[in-house]
C-alpha cells in the first residue's frame, strides 16, 4: 500500500514539476519572441498553406498549441481573421506542438541539472529583462525533463507487476479502449503534451524479458489518438461565449483531430511498420519513445495534408452543425466588441484586440462629432424648423449622443481594466508595457472628448427648454466649430493609426485654427447681444460650449503628442484593418 501512494504521488509529482515548467516555458518564449508572434501571423494570407506554416511556427516558438487555438479563437471572434484562415492557423498548430514530443524524445538525463542550473544563474545575475527571460526558459527547460525524469523512475515497478501489465494487455489488445484512455488522460490533465510525455515515458519501461517495451508501439498509437482528441477540449471551452465563428474554429479543431483517429484506429498494425521504418533502430525500449514522437508527428502531417485542399468542405461542415440563424447576433453597445480575457497572457494578441477596441470607441465618438455638427441646422426656409429666426435642435439628437457618451465611458473602462489585468499577468516586455500606458492614455483623450461631446449636448439641451434661445448664426458658428475640431480629430486619429508625422504637425497647426475661431465667436456673441440678437442670459451656456469646444482641441493635440512619443497603432493594425468592418 505505501509502494502504491508512493508511485501515485511520485507520478502526479513529476507532472506538476514537467506541466510547470512546459507552462514557465512557454511564458518565457512568449516574453523573449512575442513580437516575432506577429511577424510569424503576419505571413497568414488567403493561401492555406501560407496558414498552415504561420500556425507551425508560431506553436513550435510558443511550445503550445493551446495558446495558438486559443489565440485564432479570439482574433476570429473579433472580426481579425476569417474562418478558413484561422482552420488553417490550427492545422499548423497540430504540426508545430509536435515539436514538444521530438524534443522529449532526446535523451539528456545526464544534462537536466546543467539546464537547471545555468538557467537560474543567468535569470538570477543578467540585468536586461531579455537575458533574464532566456534564462528562465533554460531553467523551465530543465524542470520540463526532471519532471520527465521524476515519472520514469516512479513507473519502473510498474513494469514487474503483474496485474498492471495484464491491465496493459488488454489496452493493447483493444485499440479503442487505448483510446479512451488517452482521451480522459487529456480531458483531466488538459495538456496533450504533457500526457504523451507521460506516454512517452511509461512506453520507455521494458517488460519482462528487459528488451521489449512494457506497451509496444502498436498499443501506444491508439492512447496517442486518445490524446489528440481529448486536447480539442481546451479549445471547445475557449469558444463559449464566443461568436458562432469562434465556436466553429474551435469544432474545427476537434473535427480534425476526431476524423483523424478514426481513420489511423483502422491503420494501427501498418502505421506502427511505417513508423518503425523510418525510425532509428535498436531495442525497442530505448527507441520507442522516438517512435511515439515520430508517431504524433506523422499523424498530424497526414491530416493536415488531407484537410488543406478540403478547408472548404471544413467551413461547410461546421457551418452546419452551427448556423448562422435567421438574424445576426445581438450585441450589446456597453460590451467590447474585440476584447477576449483569455488571451490576456499573450501581450501581442491581446495589445492588437485593445487598439481594435479603441479604434471603435475612436469611431463611436467620430459619429457624435458629425451628429453634433448635423443636428437641427436648417435653411431659414424650412418653417418648421425656424421660429423668430431661431433655430430648434433635434432632442432626439441630443440623446443620442448623451447615449453614446455613455457607451464610450462604459467601453474606455472595461479597457483600462483589461489592461490593469495584462499588467497583473506579468507577461508583458518593457516595450509592450509602454504601448499599454500609451494606449491607456489614447483611451483617456478620446473618452474626454466623448464626455465633452455630451456636456455641449446637455447645454443646447438646456437652452432649447428655455424661452431665450441661441440665434441662426450662433448655432452656425457652432456647427462651423465642431465641423472645425470633426476635422481635427479625424486628423489625429489618422495620425495614430498611420504614424503620419506630417498629419501630426498640421493637426497642431490646426489648433490654433480653433482659438481663433473661439475669440471670433465669443466677439459676435456679444455683438449680438448688443443688438438684441441673442439673449445676455445665453452667455454664461455659449462660454461654456465654446470652452468645452477648445477642451476638444486640447484632447486631440495631446492624442498627437502621445502618437509622436510613444504609441505606434500601425504595428497593431497593419495586418487586421482590412478585416474590421465597424457595425
Amino acid at each position: 500500500m505505501k509502494d502504491t501512494i508512493q508511485i501515485i504521488f511520485g507520478l502526479l509529482g513529476g507532472l506538476a514539476v514537467f506541466i510547470f515548467g512546459m507552462n514557465m516555458m512557454s511564458e518565457c518564449l512568449q516574453k523573449a519572441a512575442g513580437e516575432k508572434m506577429k511577424a510569424i501571423l503576419a505571413l497568414l494570407t488567403k493561401n492555406p498553406v501560407l496558414g498552415v506554416l504561420a500556425g507551425a511556427l508560431t506553436t513550435a516558438v510558443l511550445q503550445s498549441s493551446s495558446a495558438t487555438t486559443v489565440m485564432a479563437i479570439g482574433f476570429v471572434s473579433a472580426g481579425l481573421m476569417s474562418l478558413p484562415q484561422a482552420i488553417s492557423i490550427i492545422l499548423g498548430a497540430n504540426i508545430g506542438t509536435t515539436m514538444t514530443a521530438q524534443i522529449i524524445a532526446f535523451k539528456i538525463t545526464d544534462y537536466i541539472y546543467v539546464f537547471v542550473f545555468v538557467g537560474f544563474l543567468i535569470a538570477f545575475v543578467a540585468k536586461s529583462q531579455k537575458m533574464k527571460n532566456i534564462g528562465q526558459t533554460l531553467f523551465a527547460f530543465g524542470l520540463l525533463f526532471l519532471g520527465i525524469e521524476t515519472m520514469g523512475a516512479v513507473m519502473k515497478p510498474l513494469a514487474s507487476s503483474p496485474i498492471f501489465t495484464d491491465m496493459i494487455a488488454k489496452v493493447s489488445d483493444i485499440p479503442i479502449l487505448g483510446v479512451a484512455v488517452g482521451t480522459l488522460m487529456t480531458l483531466v490533465v488538459q495538456s496533450s503534451s504533457a500526457t504523451i510525455a507521460v506516454l512517452q515515458n511509461f512506453a520507455s519501461q521494458a517488460g519482462p524479458d528487459g528488451v521489449t517495451s512494457i506497451i509496444g508501439l502498436t498499443g501506444a498509437i491508439p492512447i496517442l489518438l486518445g490524446d489528440n482528441i481529448g486536447t480539442t477540449i481546451t479549445a471547445l471551452l475557449a469558444s463559449v461565449g464566443q461568436s458562432k465563428d469562434a465556436k466553429r474554429t474551435a469544432l474545427a479543431h476537434a473535427i480534425f483531430n476526431i476524423s483523424g483517429a478514426c481513420l489511423f484506429v483502422w491503420l494501427i498494425k501498418p502505421y506502427a511498420w511505417l513508423i518503425r521504418m523510418i525510425s532509428p533502430k535498436g531495442n525497442e525500449v530505448d527507441v520507442i519513445s522516438r517512435q511515439i514522437a515520430n508517431a504524433h508527428t506523422g499523424f498530424n502531417l497526414t491530416m493536415t495534408l488531407i484537410w488543406i485542399p478540403l478547408i472548404w468542405l471544413m467551413v461547410k461542415i461546421v457551418t452546419k452543425i452551427i448556423p448562422d440563424g435567421n438574424g445576426t447576433e445581438a450585441g450589446n453597445p456597453m460590451r467590447p466588441k474585440y476584447l477576449d480575457n483569455k488571451l490576456i497572457g499573450q501581450p501581442v494578441a491581446a495589445l492588437s484586440l485593445v487598439a481594435q477596441e479603441i479604434m471603435h470607441c475612436s469611431n463611436v465618438v467620430e459619429e457624435m462629432l458629425k451628429t453634433m455638427k448635423d443636428s437641427g441646422v436648417k435653411s431659414g426656409s424650412e418653417k418648421d424648423h425656424v421660429k423668430n429666426d431661431k433655430l430648434k435642435v433635434d432632442i432626439g439628437r441630443v440623446s443620442e449622443i448623451k447615449d453614446k457618451a455613455e457607451i464610450v465611458h462604459s467601453l474606455t473602462q472595461q479597457i483600462n481594466e483589461y489592461l490593469a489585468a495584462m499588467f497583473s499577468e506579468g507577461t508583458m516586455i518593457e516595450g509592450q508595457a509602454m504601448q499599454a500606458t500609451s494606449m491607456m492614455n489614447v483611451l483617456c483623450d478620446i473618452d474626454r472628448i466623448a464626455g465633452l461631446c455630451s456636456e455641449i449636448a446637455e447645454e443646447v439641451k438646456t437652452q432649447r427648454d428655455q424661452k431665450d434661445k441661441f440665434s441662426k448664426e450662433a448655432l452656425k458658428d457652432l456647427r462651423k466649430a465642431i465641423g472645425l475640431i470633426l476635422e481635427i480629430y479625424s486628423d489625429a486619429m489618422q495620425s495614430i493609426v498611420n504614424g503620419d508625422e506630417l498629419e501630426m504637425k498640421n493637426v497642431q497647426k490646426r489648433k490654433n485654427e480653433v482659438m481663433q475661431l473661439d475669440e471670433k465667436m465669443r466677439q459676435a456673441h456679444v455683438e449680438r447681444v448688443g443688438k438684441k440678437k441673442c439673449s445676455a442670459k445665453l452667455t454664461v451656456g455659449y462660454n461654456n460650449i465654446l470652452h468645452n469646444i477648445d477642451r476638444m482641441g486640447n484632447s486631440c493635440v495631446n492624442l498627437v503628442d502621445t502618437a509622436m512619443s510613444h504609441v505606434d497603432f500601425q504595428m497593431f493594425l497593419q495586418d487586421t484593418q482590412e478585416k474590421v468592418t465597424e457595425g
